[in-house]
């Protein structure tokens, strides 16, 4: 059989604040919406932005990082993979379908949710080599220790 590759790379911003739920075998899971936008020149020669939403999953260690950092407008460099679900709709009967990106890793790049250049994945590791696990920070002190200024919020894009 040929070699296949299923493989995301996303660069955006954090639509909304994650939402937390744990599956039945009592991992985390969290679901969260990222911004893309790519620039695109029209016939007469003018610029403009074409937004693509993406829906994200994350679980375990993954979904802690995203719980406790991401928010709207957070800015993330996204690894995963591209995965569609099928359901049955219990009210309708019909059968629903979901395509997302599971998150193997994700680095928070700046923005409401965290320090620059820090990334953690199912790994649970950051790219400073910390054991995120033990990682008790909050944004602010992320913010404190990394230098990084609070985000005005009317400089979000959204």
């Amino acid at each position: 059989m040929a070699k296949c590759v299923n493989k995301a790379l996303l660069l955006g911003y954090a639509g909304k604040a994650p939402e937390i739920r744990s599956t039945a075998g009592g991992t985390l899971a969290a679901s969260f919406s990222l911004a893309t936008s790519d620039r695109q020149q029209d016939r007469q020669g003018n610029w403009t932005d074409k937004t693509e939403w993406h829906n994200l999953v994350a679980f375990g260690r993954t979904a802690e990082i995203v719980r406790d950092y991401v928010n709207k407008g957070t800015q993330l460099f996204i690894q995963g993979k591209i995965q569609t679900r099928s359901w049955d709709d219990k009210e309708s009967g019909q059968k629903r379908n979901c395509t997302e990106i599971v998150v193997f890793d994700l680095t928070l790049l700046n923005g409401s949710g965290g320090g620059s250049g820090h990334s953690a994945g199912a790994t649970g590791k950051s790219q400073s080599g910390r054991n995120s696990r033990n990682s008790g920070y909050r944004e602010s002190e992320m913010n404190a220790q990394f230098g990084e200024e609070e985000l005005d919020p009317s400089e979000i894009p959204f």
